[in-house]
């Protein structure tokens, strides 16, 4: 018995260690080690203890002693996120043009000071995340429950980075950080989606944002949401092209409950989508879509439908 597991063992060993054409194919571009999912958890709750500091770390008692806990927070973001950025870079197009590994950290430092230099934009615009679900939710008691407890806080938390990341070209990694999220709370946005402020998702789970979705100002989702491709367009070789193929939502929309709105087709400001049902045209300003009222009928006899 102790044979034949030793050759078992050995066979696959020696099977797995080889890899195919495809196989060395989908591997990143150089030997050098990859991003840390751990790491990139961390950049998300340093960025998250700058941003809500009074919630989610010990409040500070002066505002001079907020400053040296912001600065310190803000220097170990700088170090994380220039090691998780130049790891990440192997998976970029231009990832060959470096020669060294000092060019390498050198670009990904100049990117994490670029996004650094975003954080009050980012903070600005999940207070108004907050703001407006708030005003959204009459079971919202205090702001401080909206922070602690909504998912929509933690997607938006996590979107607001990955996006500002997405706009650097920082590879990889504002995918990881949206992917956290979707695991965590069910809602899944692409970090190349375009959201404006004031932006509320109610209970959130199923919620899907496409990439090149474009999302107005004063928006509401509820859960399971779809705003997704019709179709893709092909290349003449058969290679799908990445092109805009995600809704236009305009400022002031609802979008109820478990609607699909599928490709790149615009609703319009002020517009109410009911739920439950499939929107593939354009929508005017102003409009109210809802499904038709079910039809009513009696049986006797135990014949059902």
């Amino acid at each position: 018995m102790e044979k034949e597991t030793n050759e078992i063992l050995m066979r696959n060993v020696a099977l797995l260690s080889k890899l195919t054409e495809q196989e060395t194919s989908m591997m990143p571009q150089t030997d050098a080690p990859l991003p840390s999912v751990e790491q990139v958890k961390l950049i998300v709750c340093l960025v998250k203890s700058m941003i809500f500091p009074d919630y989610f770390t010990k409040r500070p008692s002066t505002e001079t002693i907020s400053s040296y806990f912001i600065g310190v927070k803000m220097m170990e973001l700088l170090q994380i996120l220039t090691k998780q950025i130049a790891h990440g870079m192997q998976f970029g197009e231009d990832c060959h043009t470096f020669t060294s590994k000092e060019q390498v950290y050198d670009e990904a430092k100049k990117l994490a000071l670029q996004f650094i230099d975003t954080l009050p934009e980012i903070k600005r615009l999940l207070y108004t995340d907050v703001q407006a679900m708030f005003d959204n939710d009459p079971a919202a008691l205090n702001y401080g429950e909206v922070i602690f407890c909504y998912p929509v806080v933690q997607a938006m938390t996590h979107y607001r980075i990955a996006h500002k990341l997405h706009e650097l070209k920082v590879p990889v990694i504002p995918r990881i950080i949206t992917e956290l999220a979707h695991s965590k709370t069910g809602i899944d946005i692409h970090p190349g989606a375009q959201i404006g402020e004031y932006f509320a998702i109610d209970h959130g789970t199923g919620v899907v944002i496409g990439e090149t979705s474009i999302i107005g100002n004063h928006v509401t989702l509820y859960q399971g949401v779809t705003l997704g491709s019709k179709n893709f367009k092909h290349d003449d070789q058969g290679n799908i092209l990445n092109v805009p193929r995600h809704p236009i939502i305009e400022d002031y929309v609802t979008v109820y409950s478990n609607a699909s709105i599928l490709g790149r087709i615009t609703i319009g400001h002020h517009s109410i989508i009911g739920g439950n049902i499939w929107v593939t045209h354009n929508v005017s300003p102003n409009s109210r879509i809802q499904q038709s009222k079910a039809v009513e009928s009696h049986y006797d006899g135990g014949l059902g439908i």
